[in-house]
């Protein structure tokens, strides 16, 4: 891993895959399963914006496992701080300060090269994990629209529905135990056409779409 930190442009495939290896194995150890679920089938050929409820640490490793294709995470800056994250965070996936404005700035700049270079970007667009249990579906941030439309990346929202249930943010305050987590990966929401103006109109439609599956299944 440390002979691919070395020119992570380069090597961009090679440690995703890596990382794919990683979350599968790790889950595999601890008994834990991600059961996908496609509303359509995907060409992950193209680039996109893929957006997730979040409510677990688990999630990273639920989008690692989604997509088969070269993508990478935009995720708080803390991130870097953690032995496994930090790894990824320090080479092909990009750390965001949301107290700096200069910071989100480059953040967002460097996924827009990305995206336009055939890379997909995963994005928690609540932006946190609450502190409230049983967790609920907060209001998403604009950044992940507004970055869809400058690049007509299409958006992928997906909905994961019980990983709070088996490790609830980082297990501390009520562990973790075995089990399938369900992931619902809706088709997706194509921005061609869209003008920066109509951000608001697409953050909420997400939302809609994805707070709707995550109740109907049970979410809160």
């Amino acid at each position: 891993m440390k002979f691919l930190a070395r020119n992570p442009e380069r090597h961009s495939r090679s440690i995703a895959r890596c990382r794919r290896a990683i979350g599968f194995l790790s889950s595999v150890c601890v008994g834990i399963i991600y059961r996908f679920r496609f509303e359509t089938s995907i060409d992950w050929s193209r680039p996109y914006v893929i957006c997730a409820n979040h409510t677990s640490n688990l999630d990273i490793t639920a989008l690692v496992l989604l997509c088969p294709a070269d993508f990478s995470f935009m995720g708080k800056i803390e991130l870097l701080d953690n032995p496994v994250t930090g790894m990824f965070f320090k080479t092909i996936d990009i750390p965001l300060n949301r107290q700096s404005k200069i910071s989100a700035f480059k953040a967002f700049k460097r996924a827009d090269g990305y995206l336009r270079k055939g890379r997909s970007m995963a994005i928690f667009p609540e932006g946190h994990i609450g502190e409230e249990y049983p967790p609920r579906l907060y209001d998403f941030k604009n950044g992940p629209f507004k970055l869809a439309i400058e690049t007509q990346a299409p958006i992928i929202p997906v909905i994961i529905h019980n990983a709070w249930k088996i490790f609830w943010d980082d297990a501390k305050a009520y562990g973790s135990r075995p089990g399938v987590i369900d992931i619902e990966v809706l088709k997706p929401v194509e921005t061609a056409g869209l003008g920066l103006d109509q951000a608001d109109q697409l953050r909420d439609e997400v939302h809609q779409l994805i707070k709707k599956r995550w109740v109907k299944i049970g979410g809160l």
